[in-house]
C-alpha cells in the first residue's frame, strides 16, 4: 500500500492512499475540526467518511503534470507512465496552487 500526504495552504488536510482494491482519501479529524480548513477540492467535500474510488481521483489526476514537463520527469526519475500515483507523489510536493502531496 503506498500513502501520500495531501495538504492544503501547507495544512495537513488528509490522506490518500492506494492498495489493490483502488484509492481511498479521507481527511484529518484534526482538520475538520480546525477552523481553517478549506475542502482539497470541490469533488471532495468536507466530510468523516472516506472517499473510494477504482481509479485515482480526476482532482489528484489533474495535479500532475503535462506534455513536455511530464516527459522531463518521466525520463530523469524513471517514472512509469501509467502509475498515477507515482507520479503524483513524485512531481506534485510543489505544484502551482494550495495542494501538495508528500510520500508518507
Amino acid at each position: 500500500m503506498r500513502q501520500a500526504k495531501i495538504f492544503v495552504d501547507d495544512i495537513l488536510a488528509g490522506l490518500l492512499s492506494e492498495n489493490e482494491e483502488g484509492y481511498l482519501f479521507q481527511y484529518e479529524e484534526i482538520y475538520l475540526e480546525s477552523m481553517v480548513k478549506k475542502p482539497v477540492s470541490l469533488t471532495l467535500p468536507l466530510q468523516k467518511e472516506p472517499f473510494k474510488a477504482e481509479f485515482l481521483f480526476p482532482f489528484f489526476d489533474g495535479l500532475i503534470p503535462e506534455g513536455w514537463l511530464l516527459n522531463i520527469a518521466q525520463k530523469n526519475w524513471k517514472l512509469d507512465p501509467r502509475d498515477r500515483m507515482g507520479l503524483l507523489m513524485a512531481t506534485c510536493k510543489d505544484c502551482i496552487g494550495n495542494i501538495s502531496v508528500t510520500p508518507l
